[in-house]
């Protein structure tokens, strides 16, 4: 049985609160030794931190990861799923255990990982590959494709620091794609980029995969997850939870939310949303449905501190991007002020979905959306399910449906016999003759 290509053995980060840590890179001890000496130094000497100063971001990790796998790494915001592509990637050390990597390792954790401010981006692809062990030759045999692929030609002669966001992650994924690495670590930088990029991406990722190599991808898109990846690692407290198939361990993910979604009160306010269940017409707790049914997300909170003029937002989401969102903001029916236990719903009525698989996101905002009470999050997941020739859908190509937009709008075909053809997700329908 041959090696795996990733092996992890008890892995532990301990980070000291408002206290830069030994281990976390040269820079930020020599940072740390001009900025503070006699601190430096009695650290150095072995003075120690109060335990309540310290956090374990990961306690106790063990995994292992074989070559040409697709491992999607999921958990709240928090969780410690970056720490833990930090660690692999070599640029934090671990405070207990280690890291056994057998292959050339490309990282994008963040936006602009490993550019130099002042080079052009040609400079920067070059820079790149000969950190990654490649010589002129390789990095040139693959030039093309990279700039292609970002789609930055015009700028390739443009120091990266007058990029944007969204051409730094271009440039930066193109190269960490096409440079041949043994091991991809991408994260969530990835939602930077508009979203025909992000899809671009994704395919380039299934693409890298179906070439053999390993890739380990932390997404809070859990279609992509799906889709995507052959296995699932559930990260929770620092700690691994679940470690599976995909689709179990994105089921544990929903699951884990609906029974105590955000435990931890959100930074500042003192919000801690209790629980998030998903209901169809009768009240009853399901993650399925089918088309023409209501959908009730059902959110129970406890609100420690008085948040003033808050508003929920909530969207429904396919594999192809949003179907449509419920916005407190838009409509106007925010509460006044969100204060205690209680409850609040949202009922979408009829929804006019064709059976597929759909993720419920949410983000709760206050001053008129310039502070997140809690960012955009999934927090839940469904299944329409229906014998389509019931809802007058009779073609050839119906058990394509995965591939079709999720959205259908009551509509009716006018044929040249004088037929009328209607079709419609509330009731059943049938053609019938003028």
């Amino acid at each position: 049985m041959s090696e795996p290509i990733i092996s992890v053995e008890n892995l532990s980060k301990r980070y000291v609160l408002g206290r830069q840590r030994s281990g976390d890179g040269l820079r930020h001890a020599l940072e740390g030794a001009v900025r503070n000496p006699l601190g430096w130094l009695k650290r150095k000497n072995g003075e120690r931190r109060a335990k309540s100063e310290e956090i374990w971001a990961l306690k106790d990790v063990s995994f292992e990861v074989k070559q040409g796998e697709v491992v999607g790494i999921v958990g709240r915001n928090g969780a410690g799923k970056s720490t833990l592509l930090k660690l692999l990637s070599r640029i934090t050390e671990p405070t207990e255990g280690r890291v056994r990597l057998r292959g050339r390792v490309a990282s994008l954790l963040e936006v602009g990982t490993g550019f130099h401010q002042e080079l052009t981006g040609r400079e920067n692809i070059f820079l790149n590959g000969a950190i990654l062990g490649m010589t002129k030759v390789e990095i040139r045999r693959r030039f093309d494709e990279i700039v292609a692929f970002s789609e930055i030609e015009k700028f390739l002669d443009t120091p990266v620091k007058r990029y944007s966001s969204g051409m730094y992650v271009r440039l930066a994924f193109a190269v960490a794609a096409h440079l041949e690495p043994e091991i991809l670590l991408v994260d969530e930088v990835l939602a930077v980029g508009d979203l025909s990029f992000q899809k671009k991406c994704l395919g380039k990722m299934g693409e890298v995969a179906r070439g053999g190599r390993t890739v380990l991808f932390v997404s809070h898109n859990m279609d992509a997850v799906r889709t995507l990846c052959q296995r699932g690692l559930l990260i929770e407290d620092g700690k691994i939870r679940a470690d599976g198939d995909a689709e179990s361990v994105v089921e544990a993910y929903f699951a884990g939310l609906s029974r105590g979604f955000g435990r931890q009160q959100t930074e500042g306010y003192g919000l801690v949303i209790q629980k998030i269940v998903l209901k169809n017409d009768n009240g009853q707790e399901t993650r399925q449905f089918r088309p023409g049914e209501d959908l009730i997300v059902e959110i129970a909170f406890d609100a420690q501190k008085c948040i003033e003029k808050p508003y929920f937002l909530i969207v429904i989401q396919s594999s192809k991007g949003n179907c449509f969102t419920a916005n407190m903001l838009l409509d106007g029916h925010r509460p006044k002020a969100l204060q205690g236990k209680g409850l609040i719903a949202c009922r979408f009525k009829s929804m006019p979905l064709l059976p597929q698989r759909y993720t419920v996101r949410m983000a709760i905002k206050t001053n008129d959306g310039k502070d997140s009470v809690i960012d955009y999050e999934d927090v839940g997941s469904f299944s329409v399910t229906a014998n389509l020739e019931d809802y007058g859908y009779k073609g050839e190509f119906r058990t394509r449906v995965s591939e079709a937009t999720s959205v259908v709008i009551p509509y009716e075909w006018h044929l040249p016999d004088g037929t009328i053809a209607s079709v419609a997700l509330s009731v059943p329908v049938a053609a019938s003759p003028k």
